[in-house]
């Protein structure tokens, strides 16, 4: 499986969605890839972000980049399973970015783990990326299915945690 980075006019309108559901929080970005939407986090004031790929070659990618940016301390990369990471995960995030590969299920698995175990903090918000043709689940109670953006191919939607 090859890595397909966000482009640069999806991440920029992601984060001027969540721009003021960044800073001081802690941010997952599960299929990571390079790492960039984690990244991205942390330049714009994020305290802390667990990056998860499956891949050893993108972990590693993402460990260099973690490195050239300067965030070593706020960076934390796990190289395993995404959905397996986030069964065992007892940790709370705020801001949750989920880009696997388009079509492979894993959006949905994912979305449907994160809702059965609730990892996400009160107001918690969901950043799904996905292609543009693709139709996201609603969630259970307290999750909150929002906006959908679309970009070309591409569609970014939001789901929230209530309280």
């Amino acid at each position: 499986m090859e890595t397909r980075p966000t482009t640069d006019k999806v991440k920029e309108s992601i984060f001027n969605i969540v721009q003021f559901d960044v800073e001081g929080r802690n941010v997952l970005d599960l299929f990571g890839g390079t790492g960039q939407l984690g990244i991205e986090a942390l330049s714009r004031g994020a305290e802390r972000c667990t990056f998860v790929d499956l891949r050893k070659e993108a972990a590693a990618v993402i460990r260099e980049n973690v490195k050239t940016c300067g965030f070593e301390s706020q960076g934390k990369v796990v190289q395993g399973d995404g959905i397996a990471f986030l069964t065992g995960c007892r940790e709370k995030f705020d801001l949750v970015f989920l880009d696997p590969p388009y079509a492979s299920g894993l959006l949905e698995r994912a979305l449907e783990v994160i809702a059965k175990i609730d990892i996400m903090s009160e107001n918690g918000i969901i950043v799904c990326e996905s292609a543009a043709e693709q139709v996201l689940p609603e969630l259970s109670a307290p999750y909150e299915k929002g906006r959908e953006y679309r970009y070309g191919k591409i569609k970014v939607t939001l789901y929230r945690r209530t309280v």
